[in-house]
């Protein structure tokens, strides 16, 4: 399983937790260190689509202009925006053999990781 976020997000450390505490192993990729590209967010947009993939509750997305905000429009606009602000990605995103989980819901974290 592979769990991708960024290290210091309170979300993502709360997930974190939740799979060592239930023995679930993980591989985890810091989007801050290590970017994400343009083929894999295609990929958990397939799964999820594109918009579940932008956080506009989150500080980044309301730091953004009106301008920037609005220039959102499709998967093309918001993969530019998800790789220029990698805090702007709903975290974590969790790739499970049972699909793509974006967040942290420990209920559904129980019926779909154990």
């Amino acid at each position: 399983m592979h769990v991708y976020g960024i290290k210091n997000c309170n979300t993502v450390k709360k997930a974190l937790n939740w799979l060592e505490e239930n023995n679930i192993p993980y591989t985890f990729h810091d989007f801050k260190k290590e970017g994400v590209s343009e083929s894999k967010l295609n990929e958990w947009e397939r799964h999820t689509g594109w918009e579940p993939l932008v956080n506009k509750r989150g500080t980044t997305w309301r730091q953004l202009s009106p301008e920037e905000q609005t220039a959102v429009v499709d998967a093309a606009s918001a993969n530019r925006l998800m790789q220029a602000k990698t805090s702007v990605i709903k975290r974590p995103v969790i790739e499970s053999p049972r699909g793509i989980i974006l967040g942290f819901d420990e209920a559904e974290y129980q019926a779909k990781l154990k």
